[in-house]
């Protein structure tokens, strides 16, 4: 099959990888010109440091290259995602499938990605999300991995299940796209937070307790928007948090470590080097929240320290003095 991968950052080097070990005949786009120059006259992708890339990649910083193709991998930044469908939409076909391999929502619209591409596309082809506990580092090297492949289409889904699946890149199914997409975008958060409590000096138990109760807020979110509970028990929900929450492969979590640590928030972003996605998907949490009603201390915690400048420590005391309540929603049974 001929797939086109957009974004040639660390993630979408990855699954073009393994989309070229199952025998497609994949195309790597990059954003700048020097960029796919030097993943093609090394065969190395420098956020991949001693990963040797497969030869049979084509390489183009040429946007037409969408012309022809049979799926559309689109693996840019959050912030890219509708700048991008908005130069491709001209190439796009009906018999064409896009793939939303990025982790956000939309800041100012707070729109999940396949919706900012629906959007953008008018909904010409199937939008399918693709997400789970996956670093690009352990992919790239070929690590056991699993994933899902989300869309209310059926055989949209399983299409991409079936692109992707190997013996070493493992693909489940689903039709919660809403619950899936929220998983991905709203872990970052929570992976912020346990990198605050690891750099504050915190040990295992705080961080088993902000990730479970962050759980369940990014659980109670979903629902309200429309996702199943039993998602956010799966890969792209307890198996992302549990991943990005706690490895040092994680932007999100080791920046929340130099915050913790004592490092003002942007100059802890700007440390990383990269995309911290966790940083704007608080924000859009924040307000979904809002309008539906739903209550998310730790997001709003989050907030505070992101945004308003507190101190993680003052904002942790209140988090552990709020009201007593019942683990679940349920209550007594």
């Amino acid at each position: 099959m001929k797939v086109t991968v957009l974004g040639s950052g660390g993630w979408g080097t990855a699954l073009a990888m393994v989309l070229a070990e199952n025998g497609h005949a994949v195309t790597l786009w990059s954003f700048l010109e020097e960029e796919s120059r030097t993943l093609r006259e090394t065969g190395e992708n420098p956020l991949l440091p001693g990963v040797k890339l497969p030869d049979s990649i084509t390489y183009t910083w040429n946007l037409a290259c969408v012309r022809g193709t049979e799926v559309v991998v689109m693996a840019t930044p959050s912030f890219g995602v509708r700048s991008t469908a908005e130069q491709i939409k001209e190439y796009l076909t009906p018999d064409m499938t896009l793939v939303s391999v990025s982790k956000g929502i939309e800041k100012g619209t707070s729109l999940r990605l396949t919706q900012v591409i629906q959007e953008v596309t008018g909904g010409i082809c199937p939008v399918v999300a693709l997400s789970g506990p996956s670093h690009a580092e352990e992919v790239a090297r070929r690590v056991p991995t699993a994933v899902v492949s989300a869309c209310p289409d059926r055989a949209a889904a399983e299409k991409i299940q079936d692109l992707f699946l190997n013996e070493r890149f493992r693909v489940y199914s689903s039709s919660d796209i809403v619950g899936v997409e929220l998983g991905a975008a709203l872990k970052n958060v929570m992976a912020l937070c346990s990198g605050v409590v690891t750099g504050m000096g915190y040990g295992d138990n705080t961080k088993a307790m902000l990730m479970t109760r962050g759980l369940t807020e990014i659980a109670r979110l979903g629902v309200a928007l429309g996702g199943r509970k039993d998602t956010f028990a799966g890969l792209a929900g307890m198996g992302d948090l549990i991943v990005t929450c706690t490895s040092l492969n994680s932007r999100n979590y080791r920046a929340g470590i130099l915050i913790g640590q004592g490092s003002p928030v942007q100059e802890a972003i700007e440390k990383i080097g990269a995309v911290v996605e966790g940083y704007y998907a608080v924000d859009s949490a924040r307000e979904l929240a809002g309008i539906v009603g739903v209550e998310m201390p730790i997001t709003q915690a989050a907030y505070q320290v992101l945004y308003e400048g507190r101190q993680p420590e003052e904002v942790l005391k209140e988090l552990m003095k709020r009201k007593k309540g019942h683990e679940t929603e349920e209550g007594w049974i």
